[in-house]
């Protein structure tokens, strides 16, 4: 608003002592203060209201005026309440400055004339940010992008002091501020996206909002817009995969024409949102080709020739060949039987989003990953550099417990109660003719993970040579009998005579048996370790001398 609208408002009290050629001002605030110098909370463009508490003598005019015109205020309105009068050493200063000054009648509060201006700034500014961001959504969808989501969210910082980010379901960063202000750490975006999909999953309407430490955030979920749903929608279908925006504020008592604006700029995230899904375009349909081709047992020299297409696509710029990496991922339905989507695309969705690196921001990270999806299952084909022959490359690339480890809290939000994520990783290929052994091994790994429990488990190509591929195929009736048979005694004699005979017994197994080193870790001495070993062996009529005693011990804990 301008300076001139103040004077035209006779409620406001206002009386103009100078300036009066400045009166064209843009007003963006407004600020009581009493300070000497209130240089600190100033940003330029306020209204600043004074009852002149400051004032100690004329000589405190002159620098009190100077720190408000260094500070780029439009404005100085003094309340006459304290003195009856505004002091000639005031309006000197002020005309010296070129700084407008005005009078407030006694009568007047300071908070009617804020809560005016206010009102006045934030209406004009709302509607301001709602022609750039309709201007900018018309941009979008006609033409190439105009800045993406970043453009926007600096929109409602600037324009409506809103801070406000763009996370993906398993909350990584796609686009915040460029203002000054603390960044968004990791653990509040994980947090901030598990409740964004317990709201949506529970029917709450949105926006949804939440405490995280002392700051309340508004969630805005953040439709597909080139998706129109034919018929009822399962939440189920997007739930994994939708964007939100993530609103430092409280919109629980926001006026409808502020909410609407949020809900536009939702929209046009979802035209970028969109936008990206497009581009995955041709990733998809490239590891369809390859999926089928290694699935049929086409003749490795067509798979390799359709990888060297594949190549360039996905990492550009690259030397040589990749080696390549098969990931195996499933998202089950605990009530299959009660229908829902089908789960191959919402898998291949989430999939794609969890192959992200977690560190990386902005729309276009998941430019290296092809995702295919077959019945029910999504297959992603990742490329890795080739690494030097030094290695056989076996250790490179993705590990299965890192994959999941930044995502795992809002994923197990976002199927609490209704469904299961299982994901398997192979060991890296150098060629097509691994590739359908690749296949099978991630194929296997998701299956060792499937036994696991927990809403979401995944299990990599180390543990497939290894005990823990048999152990989850156990069936459970026989998996209690034998470790009740080997640990009960145990755990009974714990119980009365507090022996720690299961951690003794754990210990000395992970020692292979050395007297001395499992005597060194439990602080013990040897004939104590001793003793205990002698009565493990009593109590259960076992021999820890012999492998196989030792062998059914180590199984019955693992199991246990």
């Amino acid at each position: 608003m301008r300076l001139r609208a103040l004077l035209d408002t006779d409620a406001l009290g206002l009386r103009l002592l100078g300036g009066g050629d400045e009166l064209d001002r843009a007003v963006r605030g407004v600020m009581t203060t009493d300070l000497r110098d209130p240089s600190r909370y100033l940003s330029g463009g306020e209204l600043v209201l004074t009852g002149l508490a400051w004032r100690r003598g004329p000589a405190d005019s002159e620098p009190f005026v100077r720190i408000l015109v260094q500070s780029g205020v439009a404005a100085l309105a003094a309340g006459t309440a304290e003195l009856g009068y505004v002091p000639d050493d005031l309006v000197v200063a002020c005309a010296r400055h070129r700084l407008p000054l005005f009078a407030v009648h006694e009568s007047v509060a300071f908070a009617t004339i804020t809560e005016h201006v206010v009102r006045q700034v934030s209406g004009e500014r709302a509607g301001d940010l709602a022609a750039v961001v309709d201007r900018h959504r018309r941009m979008m969808t006609s033409g190439p992008a105009g800045g993406g989501p970043d453009v926007v969210l600096d929109l409602l910082g600037s324009d409506l002091d809103l801070r406000a980010w763009v996370l993906s379901s398993t909350g990584r960063l796609i686009a915040g501020p460029k203002t000054a202000g603390p960044a968004l750490s990791a653990d509040v975006c994980v947090r901030l996206a598990g409740e964004q999909l317990t709201a949506v999953r529970g029917g709450r309407r949105g926006p949804y909002r939440t405490l995280v430490g002392t700051t309340t955030y508004s969630l805005f979920p953040v439709r597909s817009a080139g998706r129109a749903p034919q018929g009822p929608r399962d939440v189920r279908e997007s739930v994994l995969s939708d964007w939100l925006l993530a609103v430092e504020a409280d919109a629980g008592d926001w006026q409808e024409e502020r909410l609407d604006l949020l809900y536009g700029v939702t929209q046009l995230i979802a035209v970028e949102r969109d936008r990206r899904d497009a581009a995955r375009t041709v990733r998809r349909r490239l590891a369809q080709e390859v999926l089928e081709l290694v699935q049929t047992g086409a003749a490795p020299a067509e798979i390799a020739a359709r990888l060297r297409v594949a190549a360039p696509v996905l990492l550009p710029g690259l030397g040589a060949a990749p080696h390549w990496q098969v990931v195996v991922a499933r998202v089950e339905w605990d009530r299959p039987e009660g229908g829902g989507p089908e789960a191959g695309p919402v898998t291949q969705s989430l999939l794609e989003e969890i192959l992200v690196d977690p560190l990386a921001t902005g729309t276009e990270p998941s430019d290296r990953i092809a995702v295919a999806h077959t019945g029910e299952e999504a297959v992603a084909l990742v490329p890795l550099p080739a690494v030097s022959s030094e290695h056989d490359g076996s250790e490179a690339g993705i590990l299965a417990d890192e994959l999941l480890a930044a995502v795992r809290e809002p994923l197990s939000a976002g199927l609490d109660g209704d469904g299961r994520l299982t994901l398997g990783v192979s060991a890296a290929v150098h060629s097509a003719e691994g590739l359908r052994g690749a296949l099978e091994e991630a194929r296997h790994a998701r299956r060792v993970a499937a036994a696991r429990p927990g809403r979401v488990c995944a299990a990599g190509h180390q543990e497939l040579a290894s005990h823990v591929l048999l152990l989850p195929f156990v069936p459970d009736d026989v998996r209690r009998a034998f470790t009740a048979r080997l640990l009960d005694p145990l755990r009974e004699y714990d119980q009365r005579h507090r022996a720690e005979l299961i951690p003794t017994l754990e210990a000395f197994l992970d020692c292979d048996g050395s007297w001395t080193r499992c005597a060194s870790r439990l602080h013990l001495h040897v004939n104590t370790l001793r003793y205990r070993v002698g009565r493990i062996e009593q109590l259960t009529s076992r021999d820890l001398s012999r492998l196989e005693d030792k062998l059914d011990f180590f199984l019955a804990l693992r199991m246990s």
